[in-house]
């Protein structure tokens, strides 16, 4: 299920966020102010996104952790039993995919990972035809599968009998399928076209969530992260406030040792760009863009081919071992999250603070 054009994970990465070869050119502002706490600096994402954090000191990177802590909810809901019948059902996808039995944009093909996109899907990173935050655009009504029934009978149903989301909420499932070595760049989930809360429910082994991380390459490499979420299997993670829209979150490699999928659950905004409703795109026939044409496997379907491991040449970073935070408990309800979820997004609305930060 390889990516045709790519035989190396770092090159499909290179081509998503490509970043300058010197460390020291990513600083737009310079050094530190001196006093070596509270002062801010920018660097890059890639060439074309700036984002900005706290410098590094032991104090603020804590701060930032505990702001990132508070919008997180998290449960244990999907028993082992109930994991299973549901990874079956992702196995089927897979090989509907391979089949080539789904719409020209429900797959989405990358290095060690396939995307599937189900009732909405849009175009992000490398398909732009501009880069950069705010450019994402909703596939034209249509061009992606609707959501399978199964997963709104056991796993949609399942968290609005459990309060995590109200019933009708969701409108767009996304399921990513991750090999071992696979991972997904820092970005946050576009404000324009997603409502908050983002949820997702993991399943087939155990990973992480990180948040703040940089990506570097030649050879690839990920900084230490502001905080680290553990992500078990059969359970339900909730990003909201903070951790949805003023940090960048991500899944690093060395974090996917065995097969891994996520099927995330959001919500449209009502007013988020379509490509035929752009009027950018569709201003005159003559420059609008083609459409993206989906990358489609012509082998014969093959269930079990999404358990063969893959191997992903990376550097070994011996040095670099961040422990894994240890999320603690919150004492909330759903419904007093979701509230409180809802306040925040009115906080920033009013507010007008912008932050850059590369959206996926």
């Amino acid at each position: 299920m390889a990516a045709s054009g790519y035989s190396d994970l770092r090159e499909k990465l290179k081509s998503m966020t490509p970043h300058r070869d010197e460390y020291k050119s990513k600083y737009v502002d310079g050094t530190s102010n001196g006093s070596g706490k509270g002062g801010k600096r920018k660097y890059r994402e890639s060439d074309d996104d700036e984002c900005e954090h706290s410098d590094d000191s032991a104090e603020v990177r804590e701060q930032e952790a505990d702001r990132v802590k508070s919008s997180i909810l998290q449960e244990n809901i999907f028993t082992p039993e109930e994991c299973a019948l549901i990874e079956e059902k992702i196995d089927e996808v897979v090989a509907n995919g391979e089949a080539g039995l789904y719409r020209e944009h429900t797959v989405d093909r990358a290095p060690l990972r396939n995307k599937y996109f189900f009732g909405e899907g849009y175009t992000y990173g490398a398909q732009l035809e501009k880069r950069g935050p705010g450019q994402e655009r909703l596939y034209r009504k249509g061009e992606v599968d609707e959501i399978p029934s199964w997963v709104h009978e056991l796993v949609i149903k399942r968290l609005v009998s459990s309060g995590v989301i109200p019933e009708g909420f969701v409108n767009s499932a996304v399921i990513n399928d991750y090999q071992p070595g696979g991972c997904i760049v820092s970005h946050v989930d576009p404000l324009h076209i997603f409502a908050r809360p983002i949820v997702s429910v993991s399943f087939f082994s155990d990973s992480a969530l990180c948040f703040g991380c940089r990506f570097q390459f030649k050879p690839i490499r990920v900084s230490e992260p502001v905080f680290v979420l553990p992500v078990r299997r059969g359970s339900v993670t909730v990003l909201s406030g903070y951790a949805a829209d003023d940090i960048t979150h991500c899944i690093r490699p060395q974090d996917i040792k065995e097969r891994r999928a996520v099927i995330i659950l959001r919500k449209t905004r009502p007013d988020a760009p379509r490509l035929d409703s752009d009027s950018a795109l569709s201003s005159s026939p003559a420059e609008r863009p083609a459409p993206l044409k989906a990358k489609r496997s012509h082998r014969k379907a093959d269930p079990d081919a999404a358990h063969r491991p893959r191997v992903l040449e990376m550097d070994k970073e011996e040095n670099r071992h961040p422990s894994i935070s240890r999320q603690s408990r919150h004492s909330i309800s759903s419904e007093n999250y979701w509230k409180r979820g809802q306040d925040y997004d009115k906080h920033r609305e009013s507010s007008g603070r912008k932050v850059k930060m590369r959206r996926h």
